[in-house]
């Protein structure tokens, strides 16, 4: 296809910034289909409108030809209308679709689960169904055919398989593609095998070759046997998911017989929020020709936190959601090695109770070098990227992780795991070379974690040039949108091809 033409998007998803967020899916789908407006293609999103999203702030309004609409779920008609409204970016405009039906996204507030026993409802599968009969009834309805729709996660998995199965000879979808992207390989979107009559999806799939695994219905399992091509958040990732039975969730098997249509592109970070020079929510703006001024952060830092502000002594930052995959066992493992050390260690985050229980005794023990905020705060998160000299993010597993490129841009030294997008972002200083912008360890151990952890204090505490190099490198780094948004173009295009 010609490199100029310009594309039509098709983006589904299930959350959106800064309508409805549980995780980084959000801000993808904000940032990129922006990115990709910007570049002049046509991107129109369809996401559920829970009933958590502010009608009269977001102008949602109704659209004649999509209200009403009528599909079936098994053997129930389920009725519902697409509304309009528009995610507004700094320099783009981008046409939302919301699906809109109260009993299942109207009438509950949160996404997945129930906020009061914490299980996921049980219609799930029939929530997500009709997220994705919803995309071919806007298009049928509009007569707006897209070159790609872009699917995410399980939530959207049905989509690739009904192009390929329920509308494979309507003339209308033959030009159709579609690109599906694995956020995370942890959730699955897997239900009783009864799910299966209500997808309404030819007999010949109810199996294990078609979209059962594990005795169940799997809606990620239907993407990747159905989508044109797949992709995920990290080249690393991409790789580490055909081989490791653990990180694949089991599916590696399908993922291997798919890896020549596998593809890793790396997330961007929104520069306009994660920025040391404009950043509103930091003590002071600094650059890296102004390094010097990253120390004003420190000193708010130990404010914040009630210990003593020492120059010498490095602040190590760790923000997370609290769960073994984080590599929160690690340093549960490590932690009294880690308070031999001189050093000062600030967490925040949110998680298992086990892991609650842990910090809060760990806090009343070492008050004088250990502190926490168990909960979430996206001003104290700001202020830690900023104030702490080191990173630390020893990830069992980590699709991409959005964290360790904050971190370089603030000139806050890395110290993650070589897992996915971690091993793509974060180069291991070489002390003969003189290269490299971070400190990174293999093994899943915590006596190799804290083994790098000396490294990085050594090199702070008795180098202070060469640590300067080691920031000023990270801060070089280029992690914006648009590197990434060009680069799926690149894929839409291969595949279109």
């Amino acid at each position: 296809m010609p490199p100029s033409k310009k594309l039509k998007i098709l983006f589904v998803t299930s959350e959106v910034v800064p309508f409805i967020k549980t995780g980084g899916l959000a801000d993808v789908s904000s940032a990129l289909p922006q990115k990709l407006q910007e570049q002049g293609h046509q991107v129109r999103i369809v996401v559920p409108k829970y009933g958590a999203i502010d009608e009269r702030k977001y102008k949602i309004h109704e659209v004649v030809r999509l209200k009403d609409l009528t599909t079936t779920i098994g053997k129930k008609e389920v009725v519902f209308s697409l509304r309009s409204s528009f995610l507004v970016g700094q320099k783009a405009r981008v046409q939302l679709y919301f699906l809109d039906n109260e009993e299942y996204f109207g009438s509950r507030h949160s996404l997945y689960a129930d906020p009061l026993t914490g299980k996921d409802f049980p219609d799930n599968d029939e929530r997500f169904i009709l997220l994705a009969r919803s995309v071919f009834e806007l298009i049928i309805k509009l007569g707006w055919v897209p070159d790609v729709i872009h699917c995410n996660d399980w939530q959207c998995g049905l989509v690739p398989a009904y192009l390929k199965t329920l509308f494979k000879d309507t003339p209308l979808f033959q030009p159709v593609k579609t690109l599906f992207t694995i956020h995370n390989l942890s959730y699955q979107g897997e239900f009783p095998k009864t799910t299966f009559a209500k997808t309404g999806l030819p007999d010949e799939l109810n199996n294990t070759k078609g979209i059962i695994h594990n005795n169940k219905v799997n809606y990620l399992k239907a993407a990747l046997n159905f989508a044109d091509v797949i992709n995920t958040v990290s080249e690393t990732y991409a790789n580490e998911i055909c081989k490791d039975k653990e990180i694949s969730g089991g599916l590696n098997t399908v993922l291997c017989k798919r890896q020549d249509d596998l593809f890793g592109i790396v997330n961007g970070i929104d520069s306009l929020i994660w920025n040391p020079e404009k950043d509103k929510k930091i003590a002071k703006k600094y650059s890296i020709k102004s390094l010097d001024d990253k120390t004003e952060n420190k000193i708010a830092l130990a404010e914040k936190f009630g210990f003593d502000y020492k120059e010498n002594v490095p602040v190590i930052g760790l923000i997370s959601r609290l769960y073994d995959s984080k590599g929160l066992d690690l340093i549960q493992k490590a932690f009294k090695d880690l308070m031999k050390l001189d050093i000062r260690l600030v967490l925040l985050g949110t998680g298992e109770k086990k892991f609650h229980k842990f910090f809060e005794e760990a806090l009343m023990k070492y008050s004088d070098k250990f502190s926490c905020y168990l909960g979430f705060d996206d001003e104290l998160a700001h202020l830690i990227e900023a104030g702490a000299d080191m990173y630390l993010m020893p990830s069992k597993y980590e699709p991409c992780g959005l964290n360790q490129m904050y971190s370089l841009v603030y000139g806050t030294v890395p110290i993650v795991r070589e897992t996915g997008g971690l091993a793509d972002t974060v180069e291991n200083f070489d002390e003969k070379e003189q290269t490299g912008n971070g400190f990174v360890f293999k093994k899943y151990d915590q006596k190799d974690m804290i083994k790098e952890i000396k490294r990085a204090i050594k090199i702070y505490t008795n180098d202070k040039k060469t640590w300067q190099k080691i920031q000023k490198s990270g801060m070089k780094s280029n992690f914006t949108w648009m590197n990434s948004a060009k680069n799926y173009v690149d894929l839409y295009k291969t595949i279109l091809s």
